[in-house]
């Protein structure tokens, strides 16, 4: 499986912290309240194994919202959350006096407006990292098993998804998301290109 030096890794870990960071910051501007998000754990990963994260073999259901990139390299882009959460996040996001039929009425189309606000957050700070521009396809939303949602993409696929673990706090309530990135090895090694150019400009 594909690896990055400690120094890249932990570059890598840092371009998508500020991403995620801007992408809390605008959500806390929509919501009128904190919200945190911070990106424990990045891996490189096969798209079993991700599946598997995601307890597909449990036939465990998961929210995504999916978005093309391309420019700086081409991929498939997932944000993530277990299916059960989704509610609890739009309700978090809209408001709490909305019942339950209400929620769902707007759960698509919040979580899309989520999905794209951080998607193009961790994007946009990878592409001000690498001097390139990479420009996204509007939002799609999709339930189903994570088997399901990564074969989205409608084709089959034998390169490397690079995963993101999120935390993420809005009203002292925790809530676990993946970010995920199908890669090529054209892709992979475009990354690991603008990776070390990022450190090259950081020392100078």
């Amino acid at each position: 499986m594909f690896q990055l030096s400690e120094l890249q890794h932990d570059a890598l870990l840092e371009i998508f912290n500020l991403g995620v960071g801007q992408a809390a910051a605008a959500m806390s501007r929509i919501v009128n309240e904190e919200v945190t998000m911070s990106v424990p754990m990045i891996a490189f990963q096969s798209r079993a194994e991700v599946a598997k994260t995601l307890g597909s073999q449990e036939g465990r259901r998961i929210c995504a919202i999916t978005q093309h990139f391309e420019g700086a390299f081409n991929t498939e882009a997932f944000l993530m959350f277990p299916e059960e959460k989704s509610l609890e996040i739009v309700r978090l996001m809209v408001g709490q006096s909305l019942s339950m039929e209400e929620l769902s009425e707007m759960e698509q189309e919040a979580m899309s407006e989520i999905g794209n606000i951080i998607l193009n957050c961790c994007m946009g700070a990878f592409a001000n990292a690498s001097g390139k521009e990479l420009h996204g396809s509007l939002p799609l939303y999709h339930v189903g098993t994570g088997d399901n949602i990564l074969a989205v993409s409608g084709k089959e696929w034998d390169g490397v998804v690079l995963t993101l673990k999120i935390d993420f706090n809005i009203e002292k309530h925790q809530i676990h998301g993946y970010v995920a990135f199908l890669l090529d090895l054209p892709a992979l090694h475009d990354l690991q290109q603008y990776v070390d150019d990022y450190l090259a400009r950081l020392m100078g």
